[in-house]
């Protein structure tokens, strides 16, 4: 599917408000992870959202739910572990959707990948408010761990700030993943664009990544 690619920013995005403050920011790849509500009002925001993705150019990821990403012409699905299986959710939406698998070592990712997962999010890197009963931190080493164990992008989450993004990618992430250092932002706008930049920043400090972002065939 020309043009589709997965952006080395994911922000995680539960509001419309956010989301488009966000894709105004430059965020490349939106995540749109709603744990409340009714299907059908999840369904909407998605739509919503995949829509102004659209617009922008972004890619749109839609968090657990293989149906509502097809649904909604979503780019992708991103599972966890207590999710559908990697391999289920890629005979579901087929060949050309980025499926995101969830890991936090290196026999997992590979496992992940070997089912058809396009890219891995790595973590928790670092301690975080965002979400509650995570796992302990698995830190620079952790990321570093799968990252060198698996050949697709591998995006860190969790605790990141843009004062953190450098020594992440420097760790041997792709890229990284965001809520509340946006959603919690007094200015979601500017907030992104930081961020945009302190990534930018770190992949062009890197030694032979000239790459703006991963391209499915």
């Amino acid at each position: 599917m020309p043009g589709r690619y997965l952006g080395r920013l994911h922000v995680l995005v539960d509001s419309l408000i956010v989301a488009e403050a966000a894709l105004e920011g430059g965020a490349p790849t939106l995540q749109v992870r709603v744990k409340t509500g009714t299907d059908a009002d999840r369904l909407r925001l998605c739509e919503a959202i995949a829509a102004r993705c659209r617009a922008a150019g972004a890619t749109c990821l839609v968090n657990d739910r293989a149906d509502v990403a097809l649904a909604v012409g979503a780019d992708g699905v991103h599972v966890g572990a207590e999710d559908l299986p990697v391999a289920t959710v890629r005979r579901l939406v087929g060949p050309d959707l980025f499926v995101g698998g969830t890991a936090r070592d290196p026999a997992t990712g590979r496992r992940l990948v070997e089912e058809g997962a396009s890219y891995l999010g790595v973590g928790p890197t670092f301690a975080t408010k965002s979400k509650s009963g995570l796992p302990e931190p698995i830190g620079l080493a952790g990321v570093r761990a799968v990252a060198s164990a698996v050949s697709v992008p591998v995006i860190a989450i969790a605790g990141i700030t843009a004062e953190a993004v450098d020594e992440v990618i420097a760790a041997g992430a792709w890229g990284v993943a965001v809520i509340g250092a946006i959603s919690d932002a007094p200015d979601p706008h500017s907030a992104t664009h930081e961020m945009v930049l302190a990534v930018t920043k770190a992949v062009e400090a890197l030694p032979g990544t000239n790459l703006p972002h991963f391209e499915r065939p």
